[in-house]
């Protein structure tokens, strides 16, 4: 296990206002701390996904495939809209196959009871894809770690689990890497 993976940061909201790039940012940070892995801030709205069937030009969707080839792991950023999770974020799930198969994921959700309807709705989206997704998860509440509903100030309660987290992301993404 002395090989350093790359993990992505995946952000999984495109809309304007959206919070998930601060989110994205404090994970960053804190993955910096830790040593024991590259981790990169992949986000989907750069790539401009068209959504699935909707046209012939595949460069995007070519782009996003090269991108999660060269990623290990991932922990994604989850926004909950009506109850699960963005329509941006199952489309660029469903935009690619082979390129997420046995790799390990985490969650870190934000909503107004802490995304965990959205992280539900995505950890059954990764099991069919292959990915193997950590128990441990990060719920981020709109009432107590966002200022105004935009500016992002987490409560120091999430450190434990943003560590077992970022462990169990690492140490499964090790786990994985000989069935790729």
């Amino acid at each position: 296990m002395n090989e350093k993976l790359t993990i992505g940061i995946i952000i999984g909201s495109t809309r304007e206002g959206r919070v998930s790039p601060q989110v994205a940012s404090w994970l960053k940070a804190y993955a910096e701390t830790r040593g024991d892995a590259h981790y990169e801030i992949v986000d989907i709205k750069d790539y401009q996904l068209p959504l699935l069937g909707e046209t012939d030009d595949q460069t995007p969707v070519a782009r996003w495939n090269e991108k999660l080839i060269t990623l290990d792991g991932f922990i994604f950023v989850v926004a909950e809209y009506n109850h699960s999770i963005t329509a941006s974020l199952k489309n660029a799930l469903d935009s690619a196959r082979d390129a997420w198969n046995n790799k390990a994921a985490g969650i870190v959700s934000y909503g107004s009871v802490g995304g965990a309807r959205a992280a539900e709705h995505l950890r059954s989206i990764l099991g069919e894809l292959m990915i193997a997704d950590v128990r441990t998860h990060v719920a981020l509440n709109m009432f107590t770690d966002f200022e105004n509903w935009s500016i992002f100030k987490p409560q120091p309660i999430h450190q434990n689990n943003l560590k077992t987290l970022f462990d169990q992301v690492n140490a499964w993404s090790h786990a994985l890497k000989p069935l790729r």
